[in-house]
């Protein structure tokens, strides 16, 4: 039998409207509006199909308040994660965002309204507390997420559209409906955003077969960790193996869930979430979404951590927790056993999802008893995959010299396609409404790095030369090029370090005498300060170094990494 839903009761909001729908949608036409984030959008999927049960809309201030501090939400039930939907202060004024407004919500793919949001309230947050302390999670919080938080209950239209796998995807109800028409009363969840091989293979059918139960492989298809396989690649990758799998024995679904990569509090997360789509048990690995090591080299969670928080709340979750057993695979046999199995002296050999990643990014080998072959179909040779040069400087520092210089060398080389973005020429050209605030700027970069990242996909050479005056933008121009740009998403930061006196001693166009004399205003090196990048992958300067030697110099870099 499936387990009972999280909280009693499966908050299937869109069953639950179904007959208002028609209702609503005319009334969402004449309401103010806010278009979603991709990441508010998973969040949004999962509230009103029930995934995320028992909420019934984005959290409010007691709410969200109380899962910080307690993991409870404020009536006592376990929920690890906030679930909130930020707004800017803009935002908060222009729709006259306050305690009873109704305010449609949108699809930010095709503008379709998918609920409206009874406000409840609204309220700011401390950008340094909470769930993540010192984790990279904070950049992401900082530097994307907006300063305030709507909270309120929302009523359901309608699903957003997928054209991709829709086969695979279920909601809470649909799979708890397939789960009874076959007769599964016991199913083991497998939650990965990595490729399956082999060792996930072994280690689920043992789990099946230790509980007697079918598995349902639930992999992450929403938003995962900057860097992943792409989401096309790994489902490719899970059909395959399916087919491993006794006959009867296994199911694959697809979960749009947007990841926080927040270790032990994401594993009760996920343990609900699989409690909610009809699990009884679910398998919690080692260091489980866990965002990797800090600069020290050190990982953020214990390798445990995780599965004794699940463990430790075990009786209020309802759910089984299954230890992820270690495997690895002994060449002389071709099987995979758990390490603790293994006769003393036995030849064993391993790769984690890391390293795996790493060898299809960089084109190294990979062996046969690791990985269906179908990643290779995804992953060109190294020399064949795309890459983002940013060059970030100040005015007149030379970038937009040495971006022209690199792109004819480049092309020179060929290979390659080259595209070349120029920050004030793509904001002329392209975001003609944009001005210089510290917004408009971000915003600027935000459409520069999208672009970027959909040319580094199709295997493009793309050079980019904002100003970037803000550690945020930098950071979030190499975020969006790993999180869009597949195989391409090779990324160098490089800072154009010329001294701001030799950009204004050399600015025959007179434009910082300009702003000197307050005829601009915030203009970068003058009344609005360069973060210096603390982490350029290359430091250039063209008061010491020639042209053609900077060019030379980033010639090397990509040589180095095999993109040359």
């Amino acid at each position: 039998m499936a387990s009972t839903p999280h909280g009693g009761i499966l908050k299937d909001l869109v069953a639950r409207d179904e007959q208002i729908s028609g209702q609503l949608k005319e009334e969402a036409a004449t309401l103010k509006d806010i278009v979603l984030t991709e990441r508010q959008l998973c969040d949004l999927e999962l509230i009103i199909n029930g995934g995320f049960s028992p909420l019934e809309g984005f959290m409010n201030e007691a709410d969200y308040t109380s899962v910080v501090d307690t993991l409870r939400l404020s009536d006592g039930t376990i929920f690890s994660m906030p679930v909130t939907l930020d707004v800017s202060s803009a935002d908060v004024e222009r729709l006259s965002i306050v305690p009873g407004a109704r305010i449609t919500l949108r699809d930010p793919r095709d503008d379709e309204a998918l609920a409206i949001i009874t406000v409840d309230d609204v309220y700011t947050y401390d950008r340094v507390k909470g769930v993540y302390t010192t984790h990279p999670s904070v950049a992401y919080l900082r530097n994307r997420v907006k300063p305030f938080y709507v909270g309120g209950k929302v009523q359901a239209i309608q699903a957003p559209s997928h054209f991709d796998y829709v086969a695979l995807r279920y909601t809470p109800t649909e799979l708890r409906a397939h789960f009874k028409k076959l007769a599964w009363r016991r199913v083991v969840a497998f939650q990965t955003r990595n490729p399956m091989h082999r060792a996930h293979r072994e280690l689920t059918v043992r789990a099946a077969r230790q509980r007697q139960a079918n598995v349902l492989i639930h992999p992450v298809v929403g938003l995962t960790k900057p860097g992943d396989v792409d989401h096309y690649t790994r489902v490719r990758v899970y059909e395959a193996i399916m087919a491993k799998y006794p006959n009867g024995m296994g199911h694959l679904a697809l979960l749009p869930l947007a990841m926080r990569m927040a270790g032990p509090r994401e594993a009760v997360w996920h343990a609900i979430i699989r409690k909610n789509f009809g699990a009884t048990h679910f398998i919690v690995g080692r260091d489980h979404a866990g965002p990797g090591k800090n600069s020290q080299g050190k990982d953020f969670y214990g390798p445990y951590d995780a599965q004794e928080l699940v463990e430790r709340y075990k009786d209020e979750l309802q759910i089984e927790m299954v230890p992820f057993q270690q495997m690895t695979y002994l060449p002389s046999t071709d099987e995979y056993q758990p390490v603790d199995e293994i006769p003393a002296g036995s030849q064993t050999l391993d790769i984690s999802g890391t390293e795996l990643r790493r060898r299809l990014k960089t084109g190294a080998h990979i062996p046969d008893w690791a990985v269906v072959t179908r990643l290779r179909e995804s992953y060109p040779p190294r020399n064949k995959q795309g890459f983002v040069l940013c060059l970030t400087g100040l005015y007149n520092s030379g970038k937009d010299i040495i971006a022209k210089a690199l792109q004819v060398a480049l092309n020179e080389q060929g290979g390659r396609s080259v595209s070349l973005l120029l920050g004030e020429t793509v904001r002329d050209d392209v975001n003609v409404r944009l001005g210089f605030t510290p917004d408009e700027r971000h915003e600027n970069l935000q459409r520069i790095s999208f672009v970027a990242g959909e040319l580094a996909r199709a295997g493009a050479a793309v050079i980019a030369a904002p100003i970037a005056p803000e550690q945020r933008s930098r950071a979030l121009v190499k975020d969006t090029v790993l999180q869009n740009g597949g195989a391409g998403g090779n990324f160098f930061l490089i800072h154009v370090a010329t001294p701001l006196e030799h950009c204004e001693s050399t600015d025959r166009k007179g434009v910082y005498a300009r702003a000197r004399r307050g005829e601009i205003k915030g203009f970068v090196g003058v009344d609005t300060e360069y973060e210096v990048p603390k982490k350029a992958d290359l430091v250039v300067d063209v008061t010491t170094q020639s042209i053609p030697s900077i060019v030379h110099s980033i010639v090397l870099l990509l040589e180095t990494t095999s993109l040359l």
